[in-house]
Parts: structure tokens; C-alpha cells; sequence
């Protein structure tokens, strides 16, 4: 089971204060991260996907602008979109994304999410990885979360959306490899 913890989003100690990650506060800052996990498809993909609700809990509407990882050669946020055709295709979230005061924004598979692109090395079931997120008003926020390669898109707050294969849909006009990677 994992513990509750409360973070400050400016604290240096941050980083090894976050050893769990159900939910984390920015303290002061009224934004709650709740239910993150990052999967890939198999130890040897090159890319994965981090996925959370943020639930902005104060009168002033935020945006995540950013996510950083040293794991990742680059991290990008992402969503899916339907073309006329039917066809799934990822894309860059350009300016970030919305974080409205009083509601939860979800972070899920076949959604937004934030996108690990080049991993240093692979996302092994059971570990975690350290996620900068960077918010507009908020800053930054280190959030400790949790490798679940075995979740179902079913599981947690991430019900009712299915899985989506990223090695057969159209990523847009970039080169990244996302071959195997099914989130």
C-alpha cells in the first residue's frame, strides 16, 4: 500500500522526501497529484508513459507547461486525437495543459498523458522514476511514481478507457520510435 505524502513544490528536499506516491500536495499551491503510474510495453521499449489525475484544488486556474526525467532523453505531453478517418495519432500538446481551479484533470491511456521518448533504461514492474513537473503558477513539482507494466487501463481512476497500441498509430510528423509501446 502506498503512503500518503505531502510535498512542497519549491523544497530541495523534495526529491528524497517522495519515496510513495498516492497523492502529492503542492503545498501552499492548492494542486493534488493522485493515482500515478508509468508503463511501457516490454523492458527493452524505448518509450513509455506516465499517466495521474491532477486535481487543482485552489480559485486560480494552472497548466502543466512541462515534465523532466532522467530516464528519458526527452519528455514531451502528448494526447490522442481521431482524424477523419477513424486514425488514431498522438500528438505534442502545444502550451500545455489546462489544470482548471476545482477540477481533476486525468492524465490517462488513449488521453493526455506525458510521453517518455528515448529511455536510458527500462521500466521494470515494481520500480520508480522521479517526474519533474512543472506547472505554471505552481513550479515545479517532483513526483516519485510508481513502474505498473501489468496495470489494466481499467484499474484506479483510469476506468473505462482502453489501451491503445502507439507501434500502429500515426505519432505526426516526428521521428521518435514508439514502436512496442502499448499504454
Amino acid at each position: 500500500m502506498l503512503t500518503k505524502l505531502f510535498a512542497r513544490a519549491t523544497a530541495p528536499v523534495l526529491a528524497a522526501a517522495l519515496t510513495f506516491s498516492s497523492p502529492v500536495f503542492a503545498d501552499g499551491m492548492g494542486l493534488m497529484i493522485d493515482d500515478p503510474y508509468a508503463r511501457s510495453a516490454t523492458s527493452m521499449s524505448t518509450s513509455g508513459a506516465a499517466f495521474m489525475a491532477i486535481t487543482n484544488h485552489s480559485d486560480t486556474d494552472d497548466q502543466l507547461i512541462s515534465a523532466a526525467t532522467d530516464i528519458a532523453a526527452r519528455v514531451e505531453l502528448h494526447t490522442h486525437t481521431e482524424d477523419e478517418n477513424g486514425v488514431m495519432r498522438m500528438r505534442e500538446v502545444e502550451g500545455g495543459i489546462p489544470i482548471p481551479a476545482g477540477e481533476t484533470t486525468v492524465l490517462q491511456r488513449g488521453g493526455l498523458h506525458v510521453m517518455l521518448m528515448g529511455l536510458t533504461e527500462g521500466l521494470e514492474q515494481g520500480d520508480e522514476i522521479d517526474v519533474t513537473l512543472t506547472f505554471e503558477n505552481a513550479g515545479d513539482m517532483v513526483v516519485s511514481i510508481p513502474v505498473d507494466n501489468e496495470r489494466k487501463a481499467s484499474h484506479g481512476g483510469m476506468q473505462g478507457h482502453g489501451s491503445h497500441d502507439h507501434g500502429a498509430m500515426d505519432h505526426g510528423d516526428k521521428d521518435e520510435d514508439h514502436s512496442g509501446h502499448n499504454h
